[in-house]
């Protein structure tokens, strides 16, 4: 779970801090803190400070974009992270001190954030050339995994001797009774479709894969970290061109530079100063100065993506 934001562990901590009043946090034989003592010592902390510019810049967030992020959004990538760790889910979050609860929360100032980006980015023509360069559009394949390179070949001269229009039926009985990979074995080994941002893959099994056409299979076995595998192509569309695949390509940009900082840096400069912010404690007047010093124009060139 890579996070730009802090913990929300700590900003939920802080939540119930904004009254600021005199209500008793924890008392001792030695006496008492309060809520007022507790803000003014967590403020001057390093990690106090990030908490307050955190809670800042999520309200002007939510002002400016909360309505192009719905609840289906947050909800859809948080069961995309919980498939990825299947049982070992809960204890993820533990060692990471957040709840189901915060990782929705860190999940939508994400894609809060992500809006903010798309809204003042400029993707330009010379970065989606240099996207498409290594862009391959989603193919659908299906493989057998066997665990010695003598059975993959064995399995490529059966399919040599195979009629084209059987190429598909034949495939998909040499899966069931060769392959390893009980979660496709019985589907005539069909993974689901993916293209060239795909993370789950071996990209050596990818490579191989992209260079095949449809109704084409590998003609060696390919060696992967798993075994070997016979790759049949059931679908390529083809790379086809940049204005046809322009959304994908502008799509992937944006992500790319959800992981840059200066890009980031520049971005939430811009929400935060259209978000007319005023830090009321003296102590903290300066705590966005890094942001709100930052002259910038109405668009950010995302500049990262063609470095």
């Amino acid at each position: 779970m890579k996070k730009w934001f802090i913990a929300l562990a700590g900003l939920l901590l802080t939540v119930t801090l904004a009254g600021c009043g005199n209500k008793t946090v924890a008392t001792t034989d030695g006496g008492k803190i309060t809520e007022s003592a507790y803000y003014s010592s967590l403020k001057g902390t390093s990690s106090g400070k990030q908490v307050l510019q955190q809670m800042i810049l999520n309200k002007v967030l939510e002002k400016q974009y909360g309505s192009k992020v719905s609840k289906k959004e947050v909800t859809k990538q948080f069961n995309t992270y919980k498939a990825q760790y299947g049982s070992s889910f809960s204890s993820v979050l533990s060692q990471s001190g957040m709840t189901q609860s915060s990782l929705k929360t860190e999940i939508r100032s994400n894609l809060l954030l992500k809006e903010a980006v798309k809204d003042n980015v400029k993707v330009s023509d010379k970065q989606l050339e240099k996207q498409f360069k290594s862009y391959q559009p989603k193919v659908t394949v299906a493989h057998i995994l066997v665990s010695k390179k003598s059975t993959a070949e064995k399995v490529i001269s059966d399919l040599k001797d195979t009629k084209k229009s059987d190429l598909t039926s034949e495939f998909t009985k040499d899966a069931k009774k060769y392959s390893t990979d009980t979660a496709t074995k019985n589907k005539g080994g069909k993974l689901s479709a993916f293209d060239s941002t795909d993370t789950s893959l071996d990209s050596t099994f990818k490579k191989a894969a992209f260079k095949l056409k449809t109704d084409e299979y590998t003609a060696t076995p390919v060696k992967t970290q798993y075994g070997y595998h016979v790759i049949l192509m059931l679908k390529n569309p083809g790379k086809g061109t940049i204005k046809e695949h322009k959304a994908e390509l502008t799509k992937q940009v944006i992500d790319n530079d959800m992981n840059d900082s200066t890009t980031l840096h520049n971005v939430v400069a811009k929400v935060l100063k259209k978000g007319d912010v005023s830090i009321k404690d003296s102590d903290l007047k300066n705590i966005l100065s890094d942001y709100l010093s930052t002259s910038s124009s109405s668009k950010t060139s995302a500049s990262s993506s063609s470095k």
